[in-house]
């Protein structure tokens, strides 16, 4: 038995697009009988790219989070279906079968993640196969993760413990994107943005210099993290909850210390602490 995952970091994903081109390039116009029917030109993204803008002027982020089938092992389109449709393969893949499933409309709207689409042509849904037609034949990899040039998508066998996957798996913090749907999803993610505090350090009557150098902690939320400012006096602390209080203290030699408190309720730039000479 084998599980087979897509491991997703975030933080490694610059936007290329190679991925949802890649997908594109194996399935538009292309049919594989028993796996997929061809995928149309219009409102089908089998390998969807979130972008996720974050915080604002002058400290904006953005982040992108590449979204394919997550192949749940608790999948509600499998539920769904009628007459096996859909169907989990020995290897963990969720696959649609592209004749049973003809007119199955329920199918798409059985997904919480909304990556099951209808082909109002063929009245059929569609979805990603995770590259099960290239696997069979003796393929490594789906094309996404072949064509990812920066590393962010890891294919493997979860069950294999010698496997990249597995080995990241463990010594990674690993998630699932909305675990609050419930669905034990295969395909895991790393890194999947929360929100930040930013800042820049300024000593007073020193104001158009950097103030590289300079700790800065926070605590709250079960957190008592470390920094200290790069070369531009600016610091950050990411992947913070939601709705939980915070507090910044800022330290240094020869200046008095400062605190700022504040409730996450969004990203937070908390602009120019001015630290005062003792």
């Amino acid at each position: 038995m084998s599980r087979y995952s897509i491991l997703i970091d975030v933080n490694k994903c610059n936007g290329c697009y190679n991925c949802f081109l890649s997908c594109r390039d194996e399935y538009y116009g292309n049919e594989y009988p028993g796996y997929s029917a061809a995928q149309p030109l219009n409102d089908q993204f089998w390998m969807q790219v979130a972008e996720i803008e974050r915080g604002e002027y002058p400290k904006p982020k953005i982040s992108y989070i590449a979204k394919p089938c997550m192949h749940c092992e608790s999948a509600p389109c499998i539920d769904a279906a009628k007459d096996g449709a859909v169907y989990r393969r020995d290897d963990g893949i969720v696959m649609i079968d592209p004749v049973k499933a003809k007119g199955q409309e329920a199918i798409v709207n059985a997904c919480p993640y909304r990556v099951i689409f209808w082909n109002s042509e063929l009245q059929l849904p569609q979805k990603c196969t995770m590259c099960a037609h290239r696997l069979d034949e003796g393929e490594k990899q789906p094309r996404c993760v072949e064509s990812c040039p920066t590393g962010a998508l890891v294919f493997g066998d979860l069950d294999d413990q010698n496997s990249e996957i597995a080995k990241l798996s463990k010594s990674l913090d690993v998630e699932s994107l909305h675990p609050e749907f419930g669905t034990d999803s295969l395909v895991k993610y790393v890194g999947i943005p929360k929100r930040f505090v930013a800042g820049e350090v300024v000593f007073a009557g020193k104001e158009g210099e950097c103030a590289p150098g300079v700790k800065v902690t926070l605590t709250g939320g079960g957190l008592n993290l470390e920094t200290v400012t790069d070369i531009f006096g600016d610091f950050e602390f990411e992947r913070l909850e939601k709705n939980e209080s915070y507090t910044v203290a800022v330290s240094v030699d020869g200046y008095a210390a400062k605190e700022v408190s504040f409730v996450m309720r969004k990203d937070v730039n908390l602009g120019e602490v001015v630290l005062d000479p003792k």
